[in-house]
């Protein structure tokens, strides 16, 4: 599976702001010299512009690699890797950064982010210590940072990521802040033993918004989280249909983006708009959730889907108005029909029963007389 990531940038997550006055706002930068390099400046108050941040950060060049895009490691429980960050000074003052460890984790946005040191990191973070925690770094000049990664002999196999972070934190009196720049480079690191890639879909729900037309069609909206329950760093392709009673009328969704790489235990949730679906008095979200693996190579392979399914009611309330309408009418008019008809016929018979008995009294007057 390919451990490193293939986007340029990764922006170190902002620490809390200290008091009175401080905010966090974070600026993306794209790397020099072709380094795939993290990238992020975190400030307190207004953005800081990205020329204000006059460092680099690459991979050393070593046994591992001369021109990495990050550093990518495959070892066993209990071993030890020696690596190295290279800072390099472009600015005209000298510069004196801090250096330290973090874990990742991915952000709502699908993009790998870095815990703050007072969050504490319990993985990459924490098994990374580099030889020193400053670096001071002379205009124009390069300084090599060692650093040493540690896997403890119970780490549990599988996919881990974090990174190596420098960090200039500069008060800015006039706008009375603190602004934190950081720059990192990505840790992906692999232990030994058995790979389990899984995921599972869980919390689905469907939403359903009808529409006044009684012959026409609503959409409906698919909420599900997709959760990496495996210890391998996965993505995942997703399809989602609604259906209505017996599989009938069966809804497509339009393509659905692939899911981000999620590490091990990272959840991700996802809402799917379905259109032109029939309110068919019960609809049925089908959500289907293929693991996709990808080697060190940059191959993916995708594993057998993961099935979830969720109903609610949809009824077209105008229409079935219509039929309760249309059926009372057929059940009301005959009776009324019949019992007009029923009213017609006494009203006849009674008057033919007032002529009978007028000219029986008329025929007797005539015989007595």
């Amino acid at each position: 599976m390919r451990l490193t990531d293939p986007r340029p940038a990764l922006p170190a997550a902002s620490p809390s702001a200290p008091r009175p006055v401080r905010a966090v706002a974070t600026l993306l930068l794209a790397l020099l010299a072709g380094f795939a390099a993290v990238a992020a400046t975190v400030a307190t108050g207004p953005a800081a512009a990205a020329q204000d941040v006059t460092w680099t950060v690459r991979t050393a060049s070593n046994a591992f690699g001369s021109a990495r895009t990050g550093y990518t490691y495959g070892v066993d429980p209990g071993a030890t890797v020696q690596d190295a960050l290279v800072v390099a000074n472009h600015g005209d003052e000298t510069l004196e950064l801090a250096v330290y460890a973090a874990d990742g984790y991915t952000t709502p946005a699908g993009q790998l982010d870095l815990l703050t040191p007072d969050r504490g990191s319990s993985a990459v973070g924490a098994w990374l210590a580099t030889a020193v925690d400053t670096v001071t770094v002379e205009p124009g000049a390069s300084v090599e940072v060692p650093f040493t990664l540690t896997v403890p002999a119970d780490a549990t196999p599988g996919d881990y990521a974090g990174g190596v972070v420098t960090s200039l934190a500069q008060a800015d009196a006039a706008e009375g802040i603190t602004v934190d720049r950081r720059l990192g480079i990505r840790v992906d690191l692999r232990v030994g033993g058995e790979l389990r890639p899984a995921l599972a879909v869980e919390d689905v729900h469907v939403s359903y918004d009808g529409t006044a037309n009684p012959a026409g069609a609503g959409g409906a909206a698919v909420t599900y989280t997709v959760r990496n329950t495996g210890n391998q760093v996965l993505s995942a392709d997703q399809t989602v249909a609604v259906t209505g009673p017996f599989g009938r009328l069966r809804v497509q969704a339009p393509e659905v983006a692939r899911a981000p790489e999620l590490l091990p235990g990272e959840r991700w949730t996802v809402t799917v708009p379905v259109p032109d679906v029939l309110p068919s008095v019960r609809l049925t979200a089908d959500v289907a959730v293929s693991p996709v693996v990808v080697d060190a190579s940059g191959s993916t392979a995708t594993l057998a889907p993961v099935r979830a399914t969720a109903t609610t009611w949809a009824v077209p309330w105008l229409t079935f108005g219509l039929v309760v309408l249309l059926a009372a009418v057929a059940v009301v008019v005959p009776r009324v029909v019949r019992a007009r008809r029923r009213a017609g016929a006494a009203r006849e018979a009674e008057r033919t029963q007032r002529a009978v008995e007028q000219a029986l009294r008329e025929r007797e007057l005539s015989a007595n007389a």
